[in-house]
Order: C-alpha cells, then sequence, then structure tokens
C-alpha cells in the first residue's frame, strides 16, 4: 500500500538554468546553501525579526516572479529558507516512514520510467555532481525536464537533493536541483530501495 505524500514546493520563484529555466536559483556564493547552522540563524535573524506585518509582506513578496528582484542577497536568504524546509520535511519523511512506500506526485510512475529510459545507467546512490552540473550533463536533462511542463506543478523549479543518499542533507551532501530533478532521482531512490537505510537507521531495533 503506498502512502501518498504530494510534495507541493513552496514557492520558489527562482528558476535554475540547469534544466533550462531563465533565472539562476542561488547563488552559492551567497554562503546559505545546504549549511542547516546558516539558515537557521538566518531564520531567527530574518524572518522572526519581521513582525506580524513584515512577514505578511514578505510572504506577498515571494509570491512575485523573480525577475522583479534581481539578486537581492536578503530575497536570497529566503528562498535558501524555503528550500531547507522542504528538504527537512522530505528527510524527516524517509526516515519515519519506509521510502518504498511513498508517493511523491500524481505521477510517479511517469517520473520513474522515463527517469530510467533516459538515465539508465545514473548512479543515484551517490550522485557525481558532473552528472546533473556539466555542460553534457545540463543538455541531457534539459529534454527530459521539459516534457514535464505543464505536468508536475513548477517543475523547474529550485530545490536541494543529497548527493549520497545515506545521509543527510549538509554543506558538502547538497547540491542544487530542479524540482523534477528532485523528484526523478527520490522516486528512483525510493523504489530501488536506497533510501532504505536512512528509514532503517531511525527505526528503533
Amino acid at each position: 500500500m503506498k502512502t501518498e505524500i504530494l510534495f507541493h514546493n513552496p514557492r520558489c520563484r527562482h528558476r535554475c538554468k540547469e534544466a533550462g529555466g531563465d533565472t539562476p536559483l542561488l547563488t552559492e556564493r551567497s554562503g546559505v546553501i545546504g549549511s542547516k547552522g546558516r539558515i537557521a540563524m538566518a531564520s531567527g535573524n530574518g524572518l522572526a525579526s519581521l513582525g506580524v506585518e513584515g512577514a505578511t509582506a514578505a510572504a506577498q513578496a515571494l509570491s512575485l516572479p523573480a525577475e522583479a528582484y534581481g539578486n537581492d542577497p536578503q530575497l536570497e536568504v529566503m528562498w535558501a529558507m524555503k528550500a531547507y524546509n522542504h528538504a527537512e520535511i522530505y528527510f524527516n519523511l524517509i526516515s519515519s516512514v519506509d521510502p518504498s512506500h511513498l508517493k511523491l506526485t500524481k505521477v510517479d510512475d511517469l517520473i520513474y520510467k522515463s527517469f530510467r529510459e533516459y538515465f539508465s545507467d545514473l548512479n543515484i546512490k551517490n550522485l557525481d555532481p558532473d552528472m546533473l552540473k556539466s555542460s553534457d550533463a545540463k543538455e541531457k536533462w534539459r529534454p527530459f525536464c521539459n516534457q514535464f511542463d505543464g505536468v508536475v506543478e513548477d517543475f523547474n523549479y529550485g530545490t536541494l537533493l543529497r548527493l549520497d543518499c545515506e545521509k543527510d542533507y549538509t554543506e558538502e551532501n547538497t547540491i542544487f536541483a530542479t524540482r523534477i530533478q528532485f523528484f526523478a532521482v527520490e522516486i528512483a531512490r525510493n523504489r530501488e530501495g536506497f533510501n532504505t537505510p536512512v528509514f532503517q537507521a531511525k527505526t528503533p531495533s
């Protein structure tokens, strides 16, 4: 029996160039990528200090297209926080529920079938960043990702992806990816048993 968990990406309006989007997500120079401590610090010093009116204004601002912002450092922090929150929820989920029973989208079967047709030999247990970020990899990923335009909501918005699937999100173990890349890799990891050790490690013996 599948546990259906439909992930709705926090409306992260910065698209990733990696899959053909026209706006970079976040720059690694921002220093807030994948680091729980830094993002927690940003959260504590940022949103918590805004107050009700400020938080409401921030939420409204985050619903606007990325093109409206440029490279505003404060907004980059907000995007990093959203991406991190999504990652934290997902890791807690696969730590608590047998990943083989999870359904992440309404079209998991389609995503998995197409993913393994395009990337039959991709090592998803330990991802090589070049398999997502090199020029050749981007060209290979682009048609796979673009076929889900209109099928998967916000398919090319940014999220965080673990490199080693048996480890948590850390700065060293995290890479930027598009939402459809995240779904493709994590659905495959769940179905092929690569995320099971995470669940087993958190399950009392």
